[in-house]
């Protein structure tokens, strides 16, 4: 299908200081074609397709599908290409496989097909993106079962394993080099099959033979590879994401049919290098956290789209059934400069003048590492600075460029650093914040953990959630990991991250939102498949 995305009554109308703008579906692109912002050249596309890449073309997880697909707003997970899932006991894992499904090349899938594609990211680790092998012992097949037997007693590992891309045996077994092939035609189980590729753009087509055809409406994609903010605000897309600053004047204002949704996607944070003074005395931690007037920093780095977050490490109101509710005001750390100086006195630190001073006669100075291009995350800090030194904290900022920047923490070469916590998998995101086997030492990098957090006792309590397959046991064990992040403030939380979703209803009704909260509104991963299989045409007159 040979479809150009062109731009239609999209104008940039200056009056005084303000720019208006307008935009207008391209009436070209058919009522059944999605303008889709997902992706973008660097600066042309490359045409890229393995699944398990990093730098593959966004739409391959519109074509390879998972075992399930797991709602990262609030860790729900829908049966996928596994029917269902059970663990006997926590160092088992059974998927019972979907029957009736084919790659789009017409093949029938089978459980052959899922011990294969195991098979191959164990061979070549390089395309383990998601860490399965490092829970998997063996792995074996009883007619449409597959069966994984863990190496210990380990049952969130359902939720990595699940995620795994799979691929068709019948092709991927010719390849003498899968962890570089580019896979330029790509052949899935899922909604969308390659239509033309080119360097500025390419299209998608409905998957016909697709297991759940009958709920996908939306027949075509095109997604060009310019998507910058001014493109998305002019050029009629259906759905991007993209954070925008002033949605409502530049988006909502741009077409009446525009809409957005910001959910939180997890935790904005400050982590303190543990490893290092002052920041492995627990009252100066908690001096900062009092300190720090979290709505305004909100705020100032979300342009008030997204509010302060809790020290809890949840995403609320998503995750609300899953918080303790003996922790006090749903773990928000109010602003208290008192008890922050009370906390900061408690380790020797007191005001003289314009500085806050140790026993040493020294002020408290230290720097916050942040990535540089990341503009809500420099508006954090730069409030954070504000705020610290009206108490007479120095703090200075370092914005090493996004590889340095991961470089640092993941060597722990910082004092402070901007990061993250929370998300949908409660274990995953704990795992990752707490788990001692992460805290490596300084100099020697690490995945997670990156604040090198240690505690025998919290790495007991994550064992406990490992080896429980019941959900009331593992509710009590979160609790309890809820509390030691609030208590012990390994890292220190300040807002939400959002989800930046951008979307025009007037030819697809259906659209995740706060009422529905079915899926995230991001283009990228796997969750866009809960999206396409969610969408409806607008009928004429509605």
């Amino acid at each position: 299908m040979a479809i150009l995305a062109t731009v239609a009554a999209a104008g940039l109308l200056l009056s005084g200081c303000s720019i208006q703008i307008k935009s207008e579906q391209d009436p070209s692109i058919p009522a059944d074609t999605m303008l889709l912002a997902a992706d973008k050249g660097t600066p042309m596309m490359e045409r890229n397709f393995n699944p398990f890449a990093v730098n593959k073309r966004a739409a391959s997880t519109y074509m390879y599908e998972p075992l399930t697909v797991i709602n990262v707003l609030d860790g729900t997970q829908t049966m996928w290409l596994a029917s269902a899932v059970d663990l006997p006991d926590a160092k088992t894992i059974d998927y019972t496989i979907r029957s009736g499904v084919t790659w789009s090349d017409g093949k029938p899938f089978t459980p052959a097909d899922v011990v294969f594609t195991f098979d191959l990211i164990k061979k070549f680790p390089a395309l383990d993106l998601k860490g399965a092998w490092q829970h998997i012992a063996s792995i074996e097949v009883k007619g449409e079962h597959v069966i994984f037997h863990l190496k210990e007693a380990d049952a969130p590992a359902a939720d990595v394993i699940s995620q795994t891309l799979m691929v068709p045996e019948h092709i991927w077994k010719n390849q003498e080099h899968p962890d570089t092939w580019r896979n330029p035609d790509p052949v899935g189980t899922g909604p969308y099959t390659l239509g033309n590729f080119s360097s500025q753009q390419y299209t998608m087509d409905k998957n016909e033979s697709y297991w759940q055809a009958d709920k996908v409406q939306v027949k075509h994609l095109v997604l060009p590879s310019a998507t910058s903010e001014l493109d998305i605000a002019t050029k009629g897309f259906d759905w991007a994401y993209a954070f925008m600053s002033d949605v409502k004047g530049t988006w909502l204002s741009a077409n009446p049919n525009n809409k957005y949704w910001f959910p939180p996607g997890g935790v904005i944070s400050l982590m303190p290098n543990l490893t290092m003074k002052p920041f492995n005395d627990i009252n100066v931690r908690r001096g900062i956290a009092l300190a720090l007037d979290k709505d305004k920093i909100a705020d100032s780095a979300t342009e008030g789209y997204l509010t302060a977050a809790g020290q809890t490490g949840l995403m609320l109101p998503n995750q609300e059934a899953e918080l303790d509710t003996s922790i006090p005001d749903k773990g928000i750390i109010a602003q208290n400069t008192k008890a922050a100086l009370a906390a900061f006195a408690a380790s020797g630190y007191t005001q003289q003048g314009d500085k806050l001073v140790g026993r040493d006669g020294k002020q408290l100075a230290f720097s916050i590492t942040t990535a540089n291009g990341y503009s809500d995350w420099l508006r954090a800090v730069q409030e954070v600075r504000k705020e610290l030194g009206a108490l007479g904290i120095d703090v200075s900022i370092k914005q090493p460029q996004p590889p340095g920047y991961q470089q640092a923490i993941q060597n722990g070469d910082f004092q402070v650093a901007m990061g993250g916590m929370g998300g949908g998998i409660i274990f995953q995101n704990y795992n990752g914040l707490l788990n001692s086997a992460f805290a490596t030492p300084i100099g020697k990098p690490t995945a997670s953990n990156f604040q090198r957090y240690k505690s025998p006792s919290t790495d007991a309590l994550l064992q406990e959630y490992k080896s429980s397959t019941d959900d009331a046991e593992r509710l009590a064990i979160s609790h309890r990991l809820q509390n030691v992040v609030y208590d012990e403030l390994p890292v220190i939380g300040l807002y939400y991250g959002g989800l930046w979703g951008l979307y025009n209803d007037a030819k697809f009704t259906g659209w995740p939102d706060a009422k529905n909260p079915y899926a995230p509104p991001q283009t990228y991963d796997q969750t866009p498949l809960l999206v396409f299989t969610h969408l409806k045409l607008r009928k004429e007159g509605e």
